[in-house]
Parts: C-alpha cells; structure tokens; sequence
C-alpha cells in the first residue's frame, strides 16, 4: 500500500485530505509542523509527501522540504507542495525548494491524484473509493 504523508497545520483541511486519500486507498501519516515532518518522515518513509507551504509555527514547507532533500533517507522522496497561494513565483519558489510538483488549495483531488500518479505511477496509487 502506498503511503503518503501530509504535512498540514490546518487540522479541518488535514482531516478532510485525509479521510478522501484514504478512501482512495492510500495509507496516510502526518505532520503538522516541519520539525514533526522531519522527525517523521525518516521513520514513517512514506511514498511521497504532500507539504503544506504556508504552516503557521516554526519551519514552513519550503525550508521542511530543502531540509527533507537534504537528508539522505528523504532526499528521494518526492514532494507536492499544497498552498492557497496561486502565484506563478510560488510555483517557482516551490520546485526551487526541492518539490516535483505544486497544487494549489482548495485541493481539486482528481487533479492532485492525477499529479501523485505523475510521481509514484499508477499502479501505487491506491484504489477508487
């Protein structure tokens, strides 16, 4: 089973992002901050990471995934970064940082499914619910 980790500090939108990729078959962990992602993550090894770039307390996602890239049992786990911020320079703030790819929130989920196919390939990407 595929599992992904979500990187969220909004506990509605990690709750709600949760319960749909689960449906889909995923296996899911958690962060919600960068120092508990990069605590986690070395452990939890998920498949690919979904990162929150604004978090409110301490490391935001740009700086958690240049640090996740950094570390060697991260560095090839590939990144989509989630944010509210639809700006061409935060994609490119986003993929300069580490990211595979960017999405913008509220999350359409066929088009973030389609982007996590796009990284993992469609065979580990769970089931339709």
């Amino acid at each position: 089973m595929t599992k992904l980790m979500i990187v969220e500090d909004n506990p509605e939108n990690l709750d709600m992002l949760s319960r749909r990729l689960l449906k889909r078959g995923f296996a899911i962990c958690s962060a919600v901050t960068g120092e508990e992602a990069l605590e986690a993550a070395p452990r939890e090894k998920p498949d690919l990471i979904l990162m929150d770039i604004g978090l409110g307390a301490g490391l935001d996602g740009l700086e958690t995934t240049r640090r996740l890239k950094a570390m060697p049992v991260t560095a090839q786990t590939p990144v989509i970064a989630l944010t509210a911020h639809a700006l061409a320079a935060d994609r490119e703030l986003s993929l300069a940082a580490g990211c595979a790819d960017y999405d913008t929130k509220p999350v359409d989920l066929p088009r973030l499914l389609a982007k996590i196919e796009a990284q993992l390939g469609s065979a580990t990407t769970g089931h339709p619910a």
